[in-house]
């Protein structure tokens, strides 16, 4: 569907654009993209504080395209990960980016997780994924390093380079990219929304988006919004596996269904070599890629939020364990092994992290699905973790066809 007569002369007035879009990474430049095919001729600026598109949670993620097994029937993220998936692999290959469909295992190695297996088996059916059932010997066959008990493989998980994709959204959208663009002013009126950068530019828009990812909370507060959550920051801490030639493809745990994280997995990557990781320890910034970076600002935010405190009470074990994994090469070695027993730790070497923006509750609940908000002349997206960049495309287009409702409405 196209909406008519909603760019072009829809500029004027004293705006500067149809859309301004606050994030440069792959859900707003998708957002930006979907609006170009949705209504040609709409004007769209992109906001990015960093000098390039991408540089954090789109850029500093596994590269996995996911196949949707995880997610609760019915959710945003089933139904947009699931028809993602299909649509970023088209996307790829219309415009020549890299990538492939491995499959994936997903392996139990203790009995307590059998009956989680079974589950996400009947989860994958219900969302329509394919998914085949394997005992031990059937693992060896696709995974011959690889232990466990039982394992289902998935077919429809894949890789890329979520980087590339970024670049050729920004580059297909037509929209105009101002980076350098760090935002420090909203202010919103009944006609239009005027934006401001630490630099001192202003851009006056008809509809705001935002799309800031681990700063989305503070925009939100910024343009006189109470999200109603905040962002807390999970540093997930990568290595690369120095020995690639010990797995073929992708390998995963048995998730637990209490926290919105995979576990310590194994990815082999677009370029060949495999990257082991994440975990999820609590990071002092919300840019904080590692132990030494500390911002006070941030850390008072959390503290400041009723949520965090509930969050630790509930689940300070997991933590604990986590914490210990981040600081123990040796204590990670330990989960590694469990899925690939001869993996030592001088087999993985430190590549970079990534910084995973969790939005929490105030009752201190994890949002396990996308959260996206409507305010008057914004949206607000405040929960857009993995696998947001799976289902990129039709986020962005769920997002565009709101602000276009909204026009129409006018």
């Amino acid at each position: 569907m196209q909406y008519a007569g909603v760019g072009g002369s829809g500029v004027g007035g004293g705006v500067d654009c149809d859309v301004l879009v606050i994030g440069g990474g792959i859900v707003g430049l998708s957002t930006a993209h979907a609006l170009s095919r949705l209504a040609p001729g709409t004007k769209v600026i992109v906001l990015e504080k960093e000098s390039g598109p991408a540089r954090h949670q789109t850029g500093r993620n596994s590269g996995v395209i996911h196949s949707g097994i995880y997610y609760r029937p019915g959710s945003l993220k089933a139904r947009f990960a699931v028809s993602g998936a299909a649509e970023m692999v088209k996307f790829c290959a219309e415009h020549g980016i890299p990538h492939e469909v491995t499959g994936k295992l997903i392996v139990a190695t203790e009995r307590e997780e059998l009956p989680r297996l079974h589950a996400l088996v009947q989860r994958g059916r219900e969302n329509g994924i394919p998914v085949r059932e394997l005992g031990p010997a059937q693992i060896t066959e696709y995974e011959p390093q690889v232990q466990g008990l039982a394992a289902i493989h998935v077919g429809s998980t894949g890789i890329v380079d979520y980087g590339r994709v970024s670049a050729q959204l920004a580059q297909s959208s037509g929209a105009e990219i101002v980076y350098g663009a760090e935002v420090d002013l909203i202010s919103r009126r009944a006609s239009a929304v005027a934006v401001r950068t630490t630099s001192g530019l202003v851009f006056r828009s008809r509809m705001l988006v935002n799309c800031a990812g681990l700063h989305c909370d503070r925009i939100a507060r910024l343009a006189g919004d109470d999200p109603g959550m905040r962002i807390i920051p999970f540093r997930g801490e990568y290595y690369d596996l120095t020995r690639p030639d010990l797995v073929r493809g992708l390998v995963y745990p048995v998730p637990d269904p209490a926290f919105p994280f995979l576990g310590v997995h194994l990815t082999r990557g677009i370029g060949g070599g495999v990257h082991v990781g994440p975990n999820a320890v609590p990071a002092l910034a919300r840019e904080g890629y590692d132990w030494s970076t500390v911002r006070p600002r941030d850390i008072a935010d959390e503290l400041a939020w009723p949520g965090a405190w509930r969050m630790a009470s509930r689940h300070w074990r997991y933590g604990t364990g986590e914490i210990h994994r981040s600081l123990s090469k040796q204590a990670f070695t330990r989960a590694v092994r469990r899925l690939l027993p001869a993996v030592t730790a001088a087999d993985l070497h430190p590549a970079a992290a990534g910084v995973r923006a969790q939005a929490v509750l105030r009752n201190g609940t994890l949002v396990d699905d996308f959260l996206i908000r409507d305010a008057p002349r914004t949206i607000h997206v405040l929960n857009a973790p993995s696998p947001a960049a799976t289902a990129s495309l039709p986020i962005g287009r769920e997002i565009a066809t709101r602000v276009l409702r909204t026009f129409t409405a006018a």
